[in-house]
C-alpha cells in the first residue's frame, strides 16, 4: 500500500493484540509500535523511561522527577512531574511516529491522540476470558488464578487511563473502527481482517 497509514490497537490483556500489531507490522513490512514509545518519549523529553514505564497506562498521579537533561520547565513544579505532564508528552511522541510513515502502534491512547489524524484504522481485540487466561498462563507460566487476577488489575487501569484520557469508554464498539473477537477470528483470522478494513480507508 502506497498511501500512508496507521493502525492503533486496543486489547484486552491475554487477547493476542500484541501478537496480532507484530504480524500485521510483518505482513505489511511496517514497524510496530509498543513500548518503543517509552524509550522514544524519554529520548526526546530527557526525562528517564522509568518514569513512563510507571505511568504506562494507569491512572493520573503525581511522581518525583527523574531527569536526565534539563528540558520542559513548564513540566516543573515542586521537583514533581504528574502523568498529565508525562501523557502530554507520549502524545507528541505517538503524533511523530505516525508522522514519520506508516506503522502499527500498541495501546496508549493512539486511537484517540490521533483522531485527526487520516488514514488511521482504530482496532480493539477482545478474547474469551477462557482463553486470555490461557495465553496468560502460557507467558508468565502461573496459574490460572493468579492469571485472572492479572487480566482484572491491568484492565482496570487500562480503562482508568483510556476513559480519563479520551473521554471515551474503553473497549466500547463506539470508541473505534473495528472491534474483533480472536478467539473467533484467530491471529491469522484478525491480521487479515484488518488488512481489509485497512484497503477500505478513504
Amino acid at each position: 500500500m502506497e498511501k500512508k497509514f496507521v493502525i492503533t490497537i486496543g486489547r484486552q490483556l491475554g487477547s493476542g493484540g500484541k501478537d496480532i500489531a507484530e504480524r500485521l507490522g510483518a505482513k505489511l513490512g511496517v514497524p510496530v509500535y509498543d513500548k518503543q514509545i517509552i524509550n522514544e518519549a524519554a529520548k526526546e523529553s530527557g526525562l528517564l523511561p522509568s518514569l513512563f514505564e510507571q505511568a504506562d497506562e494507569k491512572e493520573s498521579k503525581v511522581r518525583p522527577m527523574g531527569w536526565s537533561t534539563w528540558g520542559l520547565n513548564s513540566a516543573v513544579y515542586s521537583g514533581y512531574i504528574n502523568n498529565d505532564t508525562l501523557f502530554g508528552i507520549q502524545s507528541q511522541t505517538i503524533e511523530k511516529l505516525a508522522e514519520r510513515g506508516s506503522c502499527v502502534i500498541v495501546g496508549r491512547c493512539a486511537d484517540y491522540v490521533l483522531r485527526d489524524a487520516e488514514g488511521v484504522l482504530r482496532v480493539f481485540i477482545t478474547a474469551e476470558e477462557s482463553d486470555r487466561i490461557e495465553r496468560i498462563c502460557g507467558c508468565k507460566g502461573c496459574g490460572a488464578k493468579e492469571a485472572a487476577q492479572s487480566i482484572a488489575q491491568t484492565e482496570k487501569q487500562r480503562a482508568a487511563y483510556y476513559n480519563y484520557y479520551t473521554f471515551k469508554t474503553w473497549g466500547a464498539a463506539e470508541s473505534y473502527d473495528l472491534c474483533l473477537n480472536s478467539s473467533l477470528l484467530g491471529v491469522e483470522g484478525c491480521v487479515d481482517v484488518i488488512i481489509a478494513a485497512l484497503g477500505r480507508l478513504g
